[in-house]
């Protein structure tokens, strides 16, 4: 099933760039409109912002940034998968280091546009506990919750 071998790594900015383009390209399709904020302030905030406040894990295939994960042991905050590798387990792979590290619960918010991102947490156990959270794309947002049942 899975052609493609991964690894999961912590991230290096050495990989920043080949991140930040992931992430936009992966955004700009799920959400339909273009990033507002211009590359530099994209990479500035992944390497000094992001990277701050969350864990932050990439999956590569030859080296090559394929999927990213931003957490910490009760939140999500981004996750994004290459356009070209999405549907091969890359994001359950990341999503299940995830969890097992969590407190236990974890919460997330995702646009309500983006309906494969609702099935995929749907599938993986979260739950619906909010709508129409403030964010600087000016569009409706679920928030999610998964509870560990052990």
């Amino acid at each position: 099933m899975n052609q493609h071998q991964f690894i999961i790594v912590q991230y290096n900015p050495a990989y920043g760039e080949q991140t930040v383009r992931l992430w936009r390209d992966s955004k700009e399709r799920a959400i339909g409109q273009k990033e507002i904020h211009s590359f530099e302030n994209h990479i500035y905030f992944l390497n000094n912002i992001l990277s701050e406040q969350y864990q932050i894990d990439l999956a590569l295939v030859d080296d090559k940034v394929v999927g990213m994960i931003a957490y910490n042991e009760r939140e999500i905050s981004q996750l994004y998968i290459h356009i070209d590798y999405q549907g091969i387990g890359i994001g359950q792979t990341l999503l299940d280091k995830v969890k097992e590290q969590s407190s236990g619960r974890l919460t997330l918010y995702t646009f309500e546009v983006n309906e494969k991102a609702q099935r995929f947490y749907e599938k993986n156990g979260f739950k619906i506990i909010g709508r129409g959270h403030e964010n600087e794309e000016n569009l409706p947002d679920i928030q999610y919750e998964w509870i560990s049942k052990k």
